[in-house]
C-alpha cells in the first residue's frame, strides 16, 4: 500500500491515452491487411515499459542517486559498442538484443539525465566555477559527441538542448548563462562577415558591462571568436542530407520534390483532417502512401488526416498536461536531486514534442525526432516511460530528503 501512496494517476492516465493514441494511429499507417507486425510489436513494447515503469516507481530514489555516474558509464559504454556493430539504414544506431533491437541514444539520455542530476544536487558545487561548470558540460557533450557519429542529429540535439536548463534550474546565474548563450549567436552569425562583425560588437560590449575584469572579457571573446572561425569548418563536416535538412528549413533551397515533399505531404495531410477528421483507416494520405516515416516521424500527421482538429486538440492538450505537471512536480519535491530529474525529464519531453511537431507543420527542419509515446519505436517508448517513471517516484516521495 504504501508504494502507491500519493500516486499521480492523472499522470499516469495521460500517458496511456497518449500510448493508445499512438498506438491507433501506428494500426492505420501501417494498415496493410489482417498481419500487423509494426502494431503488434509496438503493444508489446507499451506492456513491457508498464511494467518497467512500475518498477522504477517502486525502487528507492537513492538507488538511482548512488548509481547515476554507472549508469551514465553504462550508456556511454553502448554508444561506443554500437559505432562498432550497430545497423541501421546508412547509419549505426541500433543493436540486435535477441529479436529485438535497441538504439543506445534513447538510454543515454536517462543516463546523462542521472549523472547531470546528480552532480549539480550537491550543495557545495558552486556552478560559477570554470572547471565545475566544464564537467557539467563534459557529461552532456560525450554522449552527444558519440551519437553525432552515429550520425543521429535529432537525438544529438536532445542532450545539447537539456544542458543549458538544467544548469539554470540547479542554480546557474543569469549573468553566466548569457556567457554561455553567447556562442549560439556567434553561430547562427557566422556565415556572413558583417552579421558577425555587429554581434562581436554588441557582445564585447555586453561582456565590458558585466565588469567582472580584464580575464572574463578576453576569454569570452576568444572563446566567441573561436565559435565564429570553426562554424564554417563544422557545417563541411555534416552529411549532404544534414546540410540540405537545415537548408530547406530555412528556406535556402527549395526541394518539393525531395526534402520539402516530406513536409508539404505532412500540411497537406493535417491540414485535410478538418474538425473531424476522414475516419479511422480513411485517411488518403495515409493508406495511399503520400506521407513519409508515417508511423514514426510523421505519426502526428496521421492522427491530424484520421482524427481532425479534435484528435490534434486532445493530443496536445495530453502533452500540455504532462509538461505542466512535471514543471509542478519538480518545483515541489524537497529533493533538489529529485527537482534536476523531474525538470530534465520535462525538458526533454518538451523539446522532442516541439521539434517533432514542429517539424509536421514545417518550422522546424526534419531531424529524424520521434514523438513522445505516439511514433513506432520500443527503445523511444521505453525510454519515455523509464523518464515519467522517475517522475512519478519523485511525485511520491515528493516531501523527502536524500
Amino acid at each position: 500500500m504504501s508504494a502507491i501512496r500519493n500516486f499521480d494517476v492523472g499522470l499516469v492516465i495521460a500517458v496511456v491515452l497518449l500510448i493508445t493514441f499512438g498506438l491507433t494511429a501506428i494500426y492505420s499507417a501501417t494498415y496493410v491487411g489482417e498481419k500487423q507486425t509494426e502494431f503488434t510489436k509496438q503493444l508489446l513494447w507499451a506492456v513491457l515499459g508498464l511494467v518497467v515503469l512500475t518498477a522504477v516507481v517502486v525502487t528507492p530514489l537513492k538507488s538511482y542517486y548512488k548509481n547515476a555516474y554507472l549508469l551514465y558509464g553504462l550508456s556511454v559504454i553502448l554508444l561506443v559498442v554500437v559505432l562498432f556493430v550497430g545497423k541501421g539504414a546508412g547509419t549505426r544506431r541500433w543493436i540486435a538484443l535477441g529479436p529485438a533491437w535497441i538504439q543506445p541514444a534513447e538510454f543515454a539520455k536517462i543516463g546523462t539525465l542521472l549523472a547531470l542530476s546528480r552532480y549539480l544536487s550537491n550543495e557545495h558545487r558552486k556552478l560559477d566555477n570554470l572547471r565545475e561548470l566544464t564537467v557539467a558540460f563534459a557529461i552532456a557533450f560525450v554522449p552527444l559527441a558519440l551519437v553525432m557519429k552515429q550520425p543521429d542529429l535529432g537525438s544529438a540535439l536532445v542532450f545539447l538542448a537539456l544542458v543549458l536548463p538544467v544548469l539554470h534550474w540547479a542554480g546557474l546565474s543569469p549573468a553566466i548563462l548569457f556567457v554561455l548563450l553567447a556562442p549560439l549567436a556567434s553561430l547562427l552569425s557566422a556565415f556572413n562577415y558583417y552579421s558577425f562583425l555587429i554581434v562581436m560588437i554588441l557582445l564585447s560590449v555586453t561582456f565590458l558591462l558585466c565588469q567582472r575584469g580584464l580575464t572574463f572579457f578576453l576569454v569570452n571573446f576568444i572563446i566567441n571568436i573561436g565559435v565564429g572561425i570553426l562554424t564554417p569548418i563544422v557545417w563541411n563536416l555534416l552529411k549532404e542530407y544534414q546540410k540540405n535538412r537545415i537548408l530547406t528549413f530555412l528556406g535556402l533551397v527549395r526541394d518539393p520534390h525531395g526534402l520539402g515533399y516530406q513536409v508539404i505531404q505532412s500540411k497537406v495531410a493535417i491540414g485535410s483532417g478538418g474538425l473531424l477528421g476522414k475516419g479511422f483507416l480513411d485517411g488518403t494520405q495515409t493508406h495511399l502512401r503520400f506521407l513519409p516515416e508515417q508511423h514514426t516521424d510523421f505519426i502526428f500527421c496521421v492522427i491530424g488526416e484520421e482524427f481532425g482538429f479534435i484528435g490534434v486538440f486532445l493530443v496536445l492538450a495530453l502533452f500540455f498536461y504532462l509538461v505542466v505537471k512535471g514543471i509542478r512536480i519538480s518545483t515541489s519535491v524537497k529533493s533538489k536531486f529529485s527537482s534536476v530529474v523531474v525538470f530534465g525529464a520535462t525538458i526533454i519531453f518538451l523539446f522532442q514534442i516541439f521539434v517533432n511537431i514542429g517539424m509536421t507543420v514545417g518550422i522546424m527542419p526534419v531531424t529524424g525526432l520521434p514523438l513522445p509515446f505516439l511514433s513506432y519505436g520500443g527503445s523511444s517508448l521505453l525510454a519515455n516511460l523509464i523518464l515519467v517513471g522517475l517522475i512519478l517516484n519523485a511525485s511520491r516521495k515528493r516531501f523527502e530528503y536524500l
